[in-house]
């Protein structure tokens, strides 16, 4: 004969059985180290009770941050949609879900994800409950099979990185497990990781029902798992959960153990007294690297093909432009080298064969063909000249090529997030160009040093009744690099039948030396109106002279501020790798969050704006 107990025990029962799980519960519920240094500890106090203290091998932890999960926090809901959950089951999770947000402070934000075959976000995070309630209302089965259970898991955590609130729960109901993901459940613990969210698992035991995954997600987070028989009891274990979210507290600090060594932590909350002994990592191993170049999601995103399209395309478009564009024969070459004496071979291209040599020529006069006529390609061949380097622009531009893709590629196999892989090419692509430059501005100061002794000998070689071209070729015989070989060239130049005018001017923009422009130009003038040009170059001499003179001056009374600025600038990229050395953990946010990529951003923007601001400061026109 079965017993029939009254109706109104049923929920004194739940009430009672919700309230001594809960006792059962308090005390620390978990211990994250994934984030070492950084020791994350979930303290479930008393109802009522104060902040929890914290003690790590009997001494009090310096630098506790302590959040209580009942105040201001960010919640996600994910709902299991699939198939399995059609009818019943997804009504009664659909309408507990909507108490729970009914019940929430105000302050609370809250965003809803629902997952079949795969994970969907239904609504942004917002404080408002009617968003969120008008989401779970219109849930619906998914038509196709699935459970994309450990996707939504990562999903809601990488929406939580974003999140500003200091409290983030993941609040989970699933009747099934994971068939469907393409991330797996230690990546998704990683992710809750990462966003510091404590996972709140609840299960609709079944037939096929396996609680063993949601048992370790919840307690690798710091979360909890709760197990329903029906679908019914959801609204029980959903309040249950906002009742132990309002007397659990999140606990962070950077503990000075090394890895290896055994951590004795004791939470005390108002007396009561609660102990847990972890083991940190031998390796002491931080959290799962974020995504890099090489990482499944870079190559998984809906941009990815249309720029993986777009290259390959400009790839192919470039090689067809070149083997077309390429032609064989250097015949200008052949025609000046009589009238230019014996050229020094690059060896370089001696250790190649005569075929590798063809290709690579034909290459290169392709490409100084077809960008010819482009402002930039043109300032760099100018830059080249400038320097005295023996190369050609496209050989130049195709070593800052190499150089970003050899750094990119190692970069991206060391492990590096994407935005660095980036930024390290691009400082690989410059390098050769600032090479180039600096060789380029040491050239000029010295045919700037140069200058005066060079007009004084072509003075006296005037005065003892010398020609002028003459007198130029005593500054060849005579002189010494660069300011002999820029003369000689000068003097080739006008054996070819160019006037001298016309080579001492492409000699000054050549070169590039602003004193040199003002002698050519007084040089220009008394050729026109006639005088004395061997009195000439002596007073240009002179005015050289003091000029240079006048320039060192200002360079020692602005030292200070050119050292100034210089420490300014580099003040932000020294400490940001000193503290990223120091605590990883701590620049984390800066390095692998949308938020602190716009703040780095921001700060280069800065950063440019001060230095040119400090640029027009310490620099001068003489």
């Amino acid at each position: 004969m079965r017993t029939r107990h009254p109706q109104w025990l049923i929920p004194l029962f739940a009430s009672l059985s919700l309230l001594l799980a809960g006792r059962a519960a308090a005390g620390v519920t978990g211990v994250d180290l994934s984030g070492y240094p950084e020791v994350r500890v979930t303290v479930v106090a008393q109802p009522g009770s104060s902040r929890p203290q914290l003690t790590e091998n009997g001494r009090a932890v310096v630098g506790l941050h302590a959040v209580n999960l009942g105040r201001a926090k960010s919640i996600v809901l994910a709902v299991d949609r699939s198939q399995s959950m059609a009818g019943r089951k997804l009504a009664d999770a659909s309408r507990a879900a909507r108490a729970f947000v009914a019940q929430k402070n105000t302050a609370d934000q809250v965003e809803v994800i629902a997952f079949g075959a795969q994970s969907t976000a239904l609504t942004p995070f917002s404080a408002s409950a009617a968003d969120a309630e008008t989401a779970l209302t219109g849930v619906a089965a998914d038509t196709r099979s699935g459970t994309a259970l450990w996707d939504a898991i990562a999903q809601a955590a990488g929406a939580l990185r974003n999140e500003g609130a200091p409290g983030r729960v993941i609040v989970v109901v699933t009747d099934g497990s994971d068939v469907s993901s393409s991330a797996t459940l230690a990546q998704a613990i990683a992710a809750a990781h990462r966003a510091r969210a404590a996972v709140y698992a609840i299960g609709i035991a079944g037939r096929d029902f396996s609680p063993g995954p949601l048992r370790t997600l919840a307690a690798a987070t710091g979360g909890a798992y709760l197990q329903a028989s029906s679908s019914a009891k959801l609204a029980a274990l959903y309040t249950s959960i906002s009742r132990t979210l309002a007397r659990t507290w999140q606990l962070r600090y950077l503990t000075a153990a090394r890895p290896g060594d055994t951590l004795r932590l004791v939470a005390t909350t108002d007396g009561v007294v609660s102990k847990q002994t972890v083991e940190l990592p031998s390796t002491g191993e931080a959290s799962a690297p974020s995504p890099t170049l090489f990482s499944r999601s870079a190559w998984t995103s809906r941009l990815a093909p249309v720029v993986l399209a777009g290259l390959v395309g400009l790839l192919v478009l470039l090689a067809f432009f070149f083997v077309i564009a390429a032609r064989g024969g250097t015949w200008l070459t052949a025609r000046l080298a009589p009238h230019l004496g014996p050229v020094t071979k690059r060896k370089t291209h001696a250790k190649h064969g005569a075929e590798g040599r063809a290709l690579l020529r034909g290459l290169f006069t392709a490409t100084e063909r077809s960008l010819a006529n482009i402002r930039l390609f043109q300032a760099l061949q100018q830059l080249l000249t400038r320097a005295d380097v023996p190369l050609l622009a496209a050989e130049l531009m195709y070593m800052c090529v190499g150089a970003a893709l050899l750094v990119a590629f190692l970069t991206a196999v060391v492990g590096f997030p994407t935005l660095l892989v980036f930024l390290f090419a691009v400082i690989a692509a410059l390098l050769p160009i600032g090479w180039v430059r600096t060789k380029a501005h040491a050239r000029m100061k010295a045919f700037d040093n140069q200058l005066p002794d060079i007009l004084i000998t072509i003075a006296a070689s005037l005065k003892a009744g010398h020609s002028f071209r003459h007198a130029i070729q005593a500054v060849v015989d005579e002189g010494a690099d660069p300011g002999a070989k820029e003369f000689r060239r000068v003097l080739n130049e006008t054996r070819l039948g160019r006037p001298m005018d016309e080579a001492l001017s492409e000699m000054g923009e050549r070169i590039g030396s602003k004193n040199l422009t003002f002698v050519l130009t007084s040089v220009t003038i008394q050729r026109q109106i006639g005088g004395s040009l061997a009195g000439l170059f002596d007073m240009v001499a002179e005015t050289v002279r003091q000029r240079q003179q006048f320039a060192r001056k200002i360079k020692s009374l602005t030292a200070m501020g050119r050292m100034s600025s210089y420490v300014l600038g580099g003040l932000p990229f020294g400490l940001a790798a000193l503290i990223t050395l120091i605590s990883p953990q701590y620049m984390s946010p800066l390095w692998h969050t949308t938020g602190g990529h716009t703040l780095v951003g921001l700060g280069f923007g800065m950063l440019a704006v001060g230095a040119v601001v400090l640029k027009k400061i310490v620099s001068f026109r003489g």
